[in-house]
């Protein structure tokens, strides 16, 4: 794993407790691993990419940063 793509997966397996190779998922699956490198390579605009993965929504912003979030699921009425 290269460069944003490592920080992401490595993001959502602490937030699962876990290391990233336990994962019981690719990341692949949900969101395209080119474009997340392309967008934090490219040149200095201004972007964030949300996208959800099982129980998450991962966070990623032009700075590099990286937050994973709990899914939030609406009760019932």
């Amino acid at each position: 794993m290269d460069g944003m793509i490592a920080e992401v997966t490595a993001a959502i397996a602490d937030a699962e407790g876990v290391e990233p190779s336990e994962l019981d998922y690719r990341l692949y699956d949900y969101v395209d691993p080119d474009a997340i490198e392309q967008l934090a390579s490219g040149p200095d605009n201004s972007w964030t990419l949300t996208f959800s993965v099982p129980n998450h929504e991962v966070t990623v912003t032009d700075g590099g940063r990286v937050v994973v979030s709990d899914e939030r699921v609406e009760p019932i009425a």
